[in-house]
């Protein structure tokens, strides 16, 4: 193994951000007032199995807010823990390209223009990137830089099929190649931990991303909130969820088969503590990572060690 990510054994975010800008970026999650075509009825009205009330941004803005109001509010929170004066616009709530391309326009432009704004994050769907939309985000990305996050979570078609994911593998496919042909970096969603699968099949969804040209990768930890249907899937069919030992092996074989030029974004997710029903060892966010890190030292575990 010949690259070193300093304390890290896996490609950081952190240690992207320093590379690059020279500094840690700070994200700010906004709420662009989207839907999603699992929730308006052009595909479902019930929204991935998994999906809270907020659409997976329940960390973010007020939408009632503007733009700027909300990337003005983040900063204030962030306030205490962080110094810099460097953000990224994270429109993280729903499908952030789901809406006529005239109004997309008015709210990413007014994100990326803001001084403080380094980078502008758009998560969505592969299945709402039509080519008016990818004309947009090249405009946009030769003003500052522009991330589109797709939600992949497995490509395998029974899993995709209890999460009600709603697109095939060819569609995520395609956006990938139209993104990457206008030179914007893709960060996939994988979900670790689904009741279809075992530690294999996860492992081939990260094979598959190898072959890919994406840039980056967020492994999340199936969790179960509160007031999903996968919460009442759970309470009807219980099935086993990974415990903290065994999340970091599944995670530390997902991290040595990983190409290591790929940024790794995210280890684990972190549900609201109010709404998080199992597993929940994971509330406690920075215990966890830091017991991960020891885990990968102490197993001497590096991304890409197996390549």
């Amino acid at each position: 193994m010949t690259v070193r990510w300093e304390e890290k054994r896996y490609y950081s975010l952190d240690y992207y951000f320093k590379q690059t800008y020279g500094e840690k970026l700070y994200k700010i999650s906004l709420d662009g007032g989207m839907t999603c075509p699992n929730r308006d009825g052009k595909l479902n009205r019930r929204g991935c199995i998994f999906c809270s009330a907020g659409g997976s941004g329940d960390f973010a803005s007020d939408r009632s807010l503007s733009i700027t109001e909300q990337i003005e509010q983040g900063k204030a929170q962030v306030a205490r823990k962080y110094t810099g004066s460097s953000y990224i616009a994270y429109f993280q709530a729903y499908t952030n390209t789901y809406a006529p391309v005239s109004y997309l326009r008015d709210i990413f432009t007014e994100a990326i223009r803001h001084p403080d704004i380094r980078l502008l994050d758009i998560a969505t769907r592969p299945d709402c990137l039509g080519p008016e939309i990818l004309a947009l985000l090249e405009e946009l990305n030769r003003i500052k830089p522009v991330w589109i996050e797709l939600g992949l979570q497995t490509i395998h078609p029974r899993s995709a099929n209890f999460i009600r994911r709603g697109y095939d593998l060819p569609v995520f496919e395609q956006a990938v190649s139209d993104l990457r042909k206008i030179h914007i970096p893709v960060i996939v969603h994988t979900i670790l931990g689904l009741p279809t699968e075992d530690t294999d099949k996860m492992l081939e969804t990260v094979r598959y991303l190898n072959t890919l040209d994406i840039q980056g990768v967020k492994f999340h930890l199936l969790h179960i909130l509160e007031h999903t249907d996968l919460a009442d899937y759970y309470r009807e069919h219980p099935f086993a969820l990974p415990d903290m030992e065994e999340y970091f092996e599944m995670l530390g074989r997902c991290l040595c088969i990983l190409r290591p030029d790929i940024v790794v974004h995210r280890l684990t997710g972190d549900g609201p503590k109010s709404l998080l029903i199992a597993p929940l060892w994971t509330g406690n966010k920075r215990q966890v990572l830091n017991q991960m890190q020891a885990y990968l030292k102490r197993h001497d575990i590096w991304q890409g060690k197996e390549l």
